[in-house]
C-alpha cells in the first residue's frame, strides 16, 4: 500500500481536482525557481472542512469502519478457548464512555443529556435488550465465519420489517418482499454450503465438532435475530419520548450496560488465573488487547462516520452503502481467516450482495413514492415532522 502511495505521488495524481496554481504573482518562470508540475498538481492540500463534506470520503471512513469492526471483533473472540464474552462487551462500554466523555471535555460534543435517576429508570429496559443483542451477535460470529455470519445478519432486516408492520401497520412492498427471498435463499445457500463443507471437507474425525459448532453459531444467530429486531422496535418507540439524540442514545446505552455486563462476567464467567492465560496466550496477548481497545473506539467511530455519511450524501446513498459494503465484509472473512471459499459460499454471498442491492431500492421507491402522496399544501407540517424524526 505504501509503495502505491509512492507510486501515485509520484505520477502527479492531484488529491483534490485540478489544483493548479497558475495566474499568480511571481508565477512567471524568470526569477522563480522551477516547480516540479507534478508537485505543483498536488497543491493546495485538502483543508478540514474539505475532507468533512467529502462524500466519497465519508463514504470510504464508514465502509473501512464497519469492516475493521467485524475483522477485529472475529479476532478477538475466535481464540480457541476464548469463554470471556461479557467481560470483553464491559471493557468496550468502559471505552466507549471514556471516549465520549474526553470529547464531551474538550468541546468535541456540545451537548449531552446529564445522567438522571429518572431518564435511567426509563432507559434500563433498552439497555438489557442491547445486551441481549451484542452478547447473540458475539457468540454467533464466535462459531461461525465472517461471510455466513454478514449473510444470515440480512434476517434481523425482515424480523423488523414485519415487527413494525405487526405494531404500527402499513405494509411490505412487493420488491421489498423479493429482497427478503433472496436474504433467505441466501442464508439457506450458506448453511447448506457450510454443513456440506463440513462433512465432505478435509476434517476427518473433527467433521462432528464442526457440525456441532456451526449449530451453535446458528442457534445464536436466530436469538441474535429475536433479539435485534426486539431492541431495533423496543428502541424506535422508546427514543421518541426521551427526545435523545444521537450521543445521547450512545451515552445511555454504554453507561447502563456496564453494570449488567459486570455482574454477568463475574457471575457466569470464569476469572481464575488458568482460564485468563488460555483467553490471552502470551504470543497473542498484546494483539488481542489492542483489538478490545480498538473495538471499543471503533464503536464510536462507526456511529460517527454513519451520521457523516448520511449528512453529506443522503439517508438513500447510505443505505446503498450498507447494502454493497456487505462484499467487503464478507470478502474480509475469506481473506483474514481463511473461510472455505466453495461454489456455495461465493454463491451465498452474491446472493446476500444482491438481496441487500434490491432492498435499498425498494427502500428509496418507498420513500418517493410518499413523498409523492404528500399533500403540496402542508409544507410547515412536513418540515416540522422531518425535524422530529432526525433528531430521534
Amino acid at each position: 500500500m505504501a509503495d502505491r502511495t509512492k507510486e501515485d505521488n509520484e505520477q502527479g495524481i492531484p488529491l483534490r481536482g485540478n489544483s493548479f496554481d497558475g495566474e499568480e504573482e511571481g508565477d512567471s518562470l524568470v526569477g522563480r525557481p522551477r516547480v516540479n508540475p507534478q508537485r505543483s498538481s498536488l497543491l493546495p492540500p485538502l483543508s478540514l472542512a474539505d475532507i468533512d463534506n467529502n462524500a466519497p470520503v465519508s463514504v470510504v471512513a464508514y465502509c473501512m469502519a464497519s469492516i475493521s469492526m467485524t475483522v477485529v471483533n472475529k479476532y478477538v473472540v475466535s481464540g480457541a478457548s476464548w469463554n470471556l464474552t461479557f467481560f470483553y462487551l464491559a471493557a468496550q462500554a468502559i471505552i466507549c464512555i471514556a471516549v465520549i466523555t474526553t470529547c464531551k471535555r474538550v468541546g468535541m460534543i456540545k451537548s449531552l443529556t446529564p445522567v438522571t435517576l429518572d431518564k435511567s429508570k426509563k432507559w434500563f429496559p433498552i439497555s438489557f435488550l442491547l445486551v441481549g443483542m451484542i452478547y447473540t451477535s458475539t457468540k454467533a460470529l464466535q462459531y461461525l465465519s465472517v461471510p455466513v455470519y454478514t449473510i444470515f445478519k440480512n434476517l434481523t432486516i425482515i424480523a423488523i420489517a414485519y415487527g413494525e408492520v405487526f405494531l404500527w401497520g402499513g405494509e411490505v412492498s412487493r420488491m421489498a418482499n423479493m429482497a427478503f427471498s433472496l436474504m433467505v435463499l441466501s442464508s439457506i445457500v450458506a448453511a447448506w454450503a457450510d454443513i456440506r463443507h463440513a462433512l465432505t471437507g478435509d476434517m476427518g474425525d473433527d467433521s462432528k465438532d464442526a457440525i456441532a459448532t456451526l449449530n451453535a453459531g446458528y442457534m445464536w444467530m436466530a436469538l441474535n435475530v429475536v433479539c435485534t429486531a426486539t431492541y431495533t422496535l423496543s428502541l424506535r418507540k422508546v427514543i421518541k419520548k426521551m427526545d435523545f439524540k444521537d450521543w445521547d442514545t450512545m451515552y445511555y446505552n454504554n453507561l447502563l450496560t456496564i453494570p449488567i455486563l459486570i455482574v454477568a462476567s463475574l457471575l457466569a464467567e470464569d476469572w481464575g488465573h488458568d482460564n485468563l492465560v488460555k483467553n490471552f496466550p502470551e504470543e497473542q496477548r498484546n494483539r488481542i488487547c489492542v483489538g478490545i481497545v480498538y473495538s471499543g473506539i471503533a464503536t464510536i467511530f462507526i456511529s460517527y462516520c454513519s451520521a457523516w455519511c448520511i449528512r453529506v450524501t443522503s439517508s438513500t446513498t447510505y443505505s446503498m452503502v450498507g447494502a454493497l459494503n456487505k462484499l467487503p465484509i464478507a470478502i474480509s472473512g475469506l481473506i483474514f481467516f481463511s473461510a472455505p471459499v466453495t461454489v456455495g459460499s461465493v454463491s451465498a454471498i452474491a446472493l446476500g450482495f444482491v438481496s441487500g442491492i434490491v432492498y435499498a431500492f425498494a427502500k428509496k421507491w418507498e420513500t418517493d413514492a410518499k413523498k409523492q402522496s404528500l399533500p403540496t399544501t402542508e409544507d410547515g407540517g412536513n418540515g416540522s415532522s422531518n425535524s422530529n424524526s432526525a433528531r430521534s
